[in-house]
């Protein structure tokens, strides 16, 4: 049975049978959809999320020159284990739970991804997201195999005891089946989870490994008190603003669409306005841009001279909507209503919300410039099509959204290092710091002014090293994207996936060689 469920040539599952049980997702009356094509009422004629992953990764492997069965090596989907497990819940009726976690690849390890709760889960959608982290890790050069993982449940309809209950459960299940550790699996927070689950698999994989010193590495995402790293809660927004950042001051890019060079002024719409979201508009309006749509499942807020982004997510949290925020001059209720606004006139497009959201019904009507993809698999492969011919400029979710990723390698780093960031080298630097002032002041013959004393006394704080790292992983991964852009004479999606399937077949093809010797 084990083996029937670790392999997905066989594929079995373990179901559990009893009268009183019954499946947690008839109990579920809501989930928080943006289109239809998100609900699960699949349009025949778009392709399913990870049929789109593999048409844009063939689009691509045709220009890398690698081996075919090399190339169906790296496409294929290496483990999926699904498993149901009971919930007693508090009324005290028992239910069954559905559970998936899919290592994409292994070709680096640990693998890497998030663990979704939404009654969107099932097992094409973990496949998808779990290549999409293959050449999301590859692209940044973080050095880690692709994971995902998803329970079918809505969160939103459970207590915190109902919750916490299914998590560690989850962590169980996979801890028996050696599918979860620091060297073999590290999972990480995605829709409809956040730090305190996170803490729960630790807590959870700790009981299973009492004797593993790396324990904390386990998983990333946590709260600072279990292992955490400052700066992880808006590591993928402000990937998304880095990115975005970096193309927006590249003047050739800019005039191409018809811009001028730099974020201030720039016109933006964002749909989600969850954690993705939200980071990405703030570090938006906070560098002068107008922030002047933000769409959500039950509608959209607009201001045409841009929206105070820290006092609507304040609203937000008071209201639990965005809708009917006081300062905005158009308040729309309705799903439908927030789909039409991507159509809204912009210079930055950033869906952060579900996947295939731009689709060919109405990618036509698509006015932004740039597209910037904060969300997975947020464009189909004939929306790309219609927007490329329109000369919209896309940049792609498997690099863009990498933020998260990127820090959560920081933070396993300082897990399986035992030592936070700048903890030997903030002394250090500001002492440093002192000494050159000394030096100026005495060559200028004047006091240098307080605020260049206090930046240059300042030794880089966690939180600094953070952002550092994760600006230049940014600027750094742009660079390699339009560079074989430019040789290859393609789209930056397709040179990502070039890039990705390079570094992934060059790894592959050097553990070919070592068993081969």
């Amino acid at each position: 049975m084990l083996a029937s469920r670790l392999f997905p040539s066989l594929c079995a599952r373990s179901l559990l049978r009893r009268s009183a049980v019954s499946p947690l997702t008839s109990l579920n009356a809501s989930s928080r959809l943006y289109s239809a094509s998100a609900s699960g009422e699949h349009d025949a004629a778009e392709p399913t999320f990870l049929e789109c992953v593999s048409m844009y990764f063939d689009k691509a492997a045709k220009l890398t020159g690698h081996d075919q069965d090399l190339l169906n090596s790296i496409r294929e989907t290496d483990t999926l284990v699904s498993f149901t497990f009971p919930l007693k819940r508090d009324n005290g009726s028992v239910t069954t739970v559905k559970a998936y976690r899919a290592h994409h690849s292994g070709h680096r390890r640990p693998t890497k991804g998030g663990i979704r709760y939404s009654l969107l889960v099932n097992e094409d959608e973990v496949q998808a997201l779990a290549a999409l982290m293959t050449y999301k890790c590859a692209v940044v050069d973080v050095p880690y195999g692709g994971g995902k993982g998803g329970i079918l449940i809505d969160p939103k309809t459970l207590s915190e005891r109902e919750l916490e209950s299914i998590t560690r459960s989850f962590t169980t299940e996979l801890a028996k089946k050696n599918f979860i550790g620091p060297g073999i699996d590290v999972p990480a927070p995605d829709m409809g989870t956040g730090a305190r689950e996170m803490a729960w698999i630790k807590e959870t994989y700790q009981e299973f490994r009492p004797d593993d010193v790396n324990a904390m590495a386990v998983v990333t995402g946590k709260p600072l008190e279990h292992g955490g790293i400052r700066g992880r809660t808006e590591a993928t927004g402000l990937g998304v603003f880095y990115g975005l950042r970096e193309l927006l001051h590249q003047e050739a890019v800019a005039k191409s669409v018809g811009l001028t060079p730099g974020v201030e002024g720039k016109r933006i719409i964002v749909q989600g306005f969850g954690n993705v979201g939200f980071y990405a508009a703030k570090f938006f309006h906070e560098a002068g841009a107008k922030v002047i749509g933000i769409i959500e499942y039950d509608g959209f807020v607009y201001h045409e001279d841009g929206l105070d982004i820290q006092k609507l997510k304040e609203h937000q949290t008071q209201t639990g909507s965005i809708l009917d925020f006081a300062n905005c001059q158009k308040s729309v209720r309705g799903a439908a209503e927030g789909l039409k606004a991507l159509e809204l006139e912009c210079d930055v497009l950033i869906p952060a919300a579900l996947e295939q959201q731009i689709t060919r019904h109405n990618a036509h009507n698509i006015k932004a410039k740039i597209i910037g993809e904060a969300a997975n698999g947020p464009t189909t492969p004939e929306a790309d099509r219609i927007l490329a011919d329109k000369g919209v400029i896309i940049l792609p979710d498997m690099f863009l959204n990498a933020g998260g990723v990127v820090v959560s390698y920081f933070e396993w780093l300082k897990n399986i290092s035992h030592v936070r960031f700048g903890r030997l080298s903030r002394r250090f630097e500001s002492r440093r710091g002192d000494a050159l002032i000394a030096v100026l002041e005495k060559t200028l013959g004047q006091e240098l002014p307080p605020r260049d004393r206090e930046v240059l006394m300042r030794g880089g704080t966690e939180k600094d090293f953070v952002y550092s790292g994760l600006e230049d992983t940014m600027i750094e991964a742009l660079a390699t994207i339009q560079d074989i852009a430019v040789r290859k004479e393609t789209d930056y999606r397709t040179a990502a996936y070039i890039s990705a399937i390079d570094k992934v077949a060059n790894v592959l093809k050097g553990r070919d060689r070592v068993f081969s010797a």
